[in-house]
């Protein structure tokens, strides 16, 4: 005779044994997809991922890209040779200073044959009637030799009211024109597109123009030319700063 327990758990045993028999014949359950959310962590209040900052640089403020790599420096050894072929002149004792300016006029020497720059002055800013002298006189003897100031072209001979005869020499850039009025002749064959030399012979101390007949003196003007390059048109300027011994 068979005890009631193991009844019990044969009972038991057979219900699981048909429970899974019927669920092997109905096959498995359908797999149902869950959606997961990508912002659970916004969701649930975590702070979003940190904006990464514009570069600075030192004065504060941003940069559009960031710095470019610093390239590791030329050696001195390469650097020396070039800064010392490209290096300007330089400075001599006593230059005066508006020598030292790429705007200013080249070196002049005193256009007056056996004159000493310390024998004239700086008179450019004196009156002369109405209007400012813009030059300077340089006086000596009728006859004593004009030479020019610089190397240079002539440009134009011409004879006027106020400055008699005149010459008109462009400087080597044709940056600067030189005038040299109140002549008494000019040297001889001197001509419109004549190459002069410094200290070359281009005329002669004179009374011509509105020169007091007593008072025989060259003068010497220096005029800053325009675009056009025109030999009657620009402006003056102090050449006497400009002035060397010869």
């Amino acid at each position: 005779m068979i005890p009631v327990s193991v009844k019990k758990v044969l009972a038991l045993l057979g219900a699981a044994l048909i429970g899974t028999l019927a669920w092997i014949a109905a096959g498995p359950d359908e797999v149902v997809a869950v959606p997961v959310r990508r912002d659970v962590s916004r969701a649930i209040g975590h702070p979003p991922p940190p904006v990464k900052p514009k570069p600075v640089d030192l004065s504060g403020e941003p940069l559009d890209t960031p710095p470019a790599e610093v390239e590791p420096p030329v050696p001195v050894a390469i650097i020396a040779p070039i800064a010392t072929a490209t290096a300007p002149p330089p400075v001599l004792p006593g230059e005066p200073p508006s020598m030292r300016d790429a705007d200013a006029p080249r070196a002049m020497i005193v256009p007056v044959a056996g004159i000493p720059r310390s024998a004239i002055r700086d008179m450019f800013h004196e009156a002369r009637g109405s209007q400012r002298h813009e030059a300077i006189d340089i006086l000596a003897p009728v006859g004593t030799p004009v030479i020019a100031t610089d190397d240079g072209v002539v440009k134009k001979l011409f004879t006027s009211k106020p400055g008699g005869l005149t010459v008109y020499q462009f400087d080597p850039d044709q940056r600067f024109c030189y005038y040299y009025a109140h002549l008494d002749r000019y040297a001889p064959g001197l001509h419109e597109g004549q190459l002069l030399r410094r200290g070359e012979v281009l005329g002669y101390v004179g009374t011509t123009g509105n020169a007091p007949k007593d008072t025989p003196h060259l003068h010497f003007a220096l005029i800053r030319l325009d675009k056009e390059r025109r030999w009657w048109k620009g402006t003056y300027v102090n050449p006497y700063p400009s002035l060397k011994e010869p």
